[in-house]
């Protein structure tokens, strides 16, 4: 490979982003659907969109977060509509205080913002506390005011729940807890409390996990939690835009039960099943078939979606760390020469490196107002500039100056001797730091699934809502695996390189 072949490849790397990252008009058409990060969530997304999808095409944006990012899609027009609950509703997204509001009101407040609720699935999902039968019978535990007599107890709560409005720190004012939680991820959170360690965690009361398990759930007999009952959050415009699929979609109204709902998380939790098989079998009235609901590993590693998430992680890769060469190459070039300068762009691409990748997604989102490809690529392309123009600067500082002399006495331009003498010879240092750059991206692109990017890490993410082992090694082995397969693709264009050099 030459630099001209390199650079052609660049560029035709970038004509991609906007061939990839553009929605066709049949995919501007499609119904959005999205959902958060736990199984209920994932479940209700698959019923809406398997009911509204003899009606029109459907897209589905599944796990995208906990509310603030799936609302915010929602504001930002990346989705159309999701399954929400009206207390969240009431306290964390209208920040309403007090008397639990009714719905009619919370669709006047919603209607400056273009958004509506509507649907009521026919189930409540409250949040509760839960504590270990055993620890529940040591310590005589039956209600929430009862954990204030033992602030030695071990809290492992979602994040979310902490930060809520209607979360933990309202929560422990109104019955005086002293406890300082620990943060923790709602699917791994079962886990650790059957392992003893933690002793108490948030639950959401259709959790299948809790009669699993023979947890206590503490009383809440101050009534601080308001009713969390299944809704639909939607834009305004969607029963316009799709009136068969909306009115299909509000036959649902009432037709899942709090026992229902369970069955159906069990289904998931418990069984393994796939959610859009539960949502099938719900709709089809149907009961788990036997032999259906278990899958095993292999069956999970070389599921149907492997080509389709192998494709999109291929994709954020290539298109991310082509643009980060097209866009740190020239940069090098220019700052290489000035030490003062070259310093200053070396530091702001490293520091790029320390922001956390979830913060700066979370952030781009923002900037962007968009979820999905373009806000993750922006993030995998600032995360590859390191490596490419600390090498492509070394590269150029590495040029004997004997060889410069030589190209200036020939005539050259300085235009001239860069492009045939200097970075010929950095080639092969800026191709190591595109290699140290392309395994940034394949690890790094995992953590895009978390707002809808797609790739490996969509089995990650769902994983971790399930507290599914297997699935989280489905997820992380093909991504180790195209690593490995990258830094040997690279390894053998080094030996190629230094064959052809005197």
């Amino acid at each position: 490979m030459n630099l001209k072949t390199l650079w052609l490849a660049g560029l035709l790397l970038l004509a991609s982003t906007g061939l990839w990252a553009q929605q066709s008009p049949q995919a501007a058409q499609s119904l959005r659907i999205g959902s958060k990060r736990f199984t209920e969530s994932y479940i209700l997304a698959q019923v809406l969109a398997q009911t509204a999808a003899p009606h029109g095409p459907v897209e589905v944006k599944a796990g995208l977060g906990n509310t603030a990012i799936v609302y915010a899609a929602l504001r930002a027009g990346s989705i159309d509509l999701y399954p929400e609950y009206l207390g969240t509703i009431d306290r964390e997204i209208l920040g309403n205080d007090g008397k639990p509001s009714s719905i009619e009101n919370m669709r006047e407040q919603l209607k400056p913002l273009g958004l509506g609720v509507d649907i009521a699935f026919g189930f409540n999902d409250g949040y509760a506390l839960a504590v270990r039968a055993d620890t529940a019978a040591r310590l005589r535990l039956a209600k929430l005011s009862d954990l204030a007599a033992h602030p030695e107890l071990r809290l492992g709560l979602s994040n979310e729940f902490i930060g809520r409005a209607d979360g933990w720190a309202g929560l422990a004012r109104r019955y005086g807890l002293a406890q300082k939680p620990t943060g923790l991820d709602h699917g791994l959170a079962y886990a650790a409390i059957a392992d003893g360690q933690v002793d108490v965690i948030d639950i959401y009361t259709t959790d299948a996990k809790i009669a699993q398990l023979g947890l206590k759930v503490l009383a809440d007999t101050q009534a601080y939690f308001p009713r969390y009952d299944a809704v639909v959050l939607y834009r305004l415009d969607v029963p316009q835009r799709f009136p068969a699929a909306w009115a299909a979609m509000h036959r649902l109204a009432g037709r899942i039960d709090e026992p229902a709902m369970i069955a159906m998380n069990a289904r998931a939790e418990l069984q393994g099943t796939s959610f859009d098989l539960i949502a099938r079998d719900h709709l089809a009235g149907a009961a788990a078939a036997p032999g259906q609901a278990a899958r095993g590993f292999w069956d999970k590693l070389v599921g149907p979606d492997l080509l389709r998430l192998t494709w999109q992680h291929l994709t954020l890769v290539f298109v991310s760390v082509g643009c980060a060469v097209l866009i740190g190459v020239p940069l090098a070039v220019l700052v290489a020469p000035f030490g003062g300068p070259r310093a200053f762009v070396l530091g702001a691409s490293g520091l790029l490196q320390t922001i956390p990748s979830i913060a700066l997604l979370a952030a781009l989102i923002s900037l962007t107002n968009q979820i999905g490809a373009v806000p993750a690529l922006v993030a995998l392309t600032l995360y590859s500039l390191l490596p490419i123009m600390r090498n492509c600067c070394t590269g150029l500082a590495e040029v004997p100056a004997g060889l410069k002399l030589a190209g200036t006495a020939l005539g050259f331009t300085r235009l001239q001797r860069l492009w045939l003498i200097e970075l010929p010879l950095a080639l092969p240092t800026l191709v190591a730091g595109i290699c140290t750059a392309t395994s940034i991206a394949v690890g790094t692109a995992t953590i895009a699934a978390f707002i809808g990017a797609g790739g490996f890490g969509e089995r990650i993410v769902t994983g971790l809502a399930l507290n599914d082992k297997q699935l989280l090694l489905a997820g992380a082995l093909p991504s180790a695996a195209l690593a490995l397969a990258f830094e040997g693709l690279f390894g053998l264009l080094a030996i190629a390189m230094n064959r052809r050099r005197p």
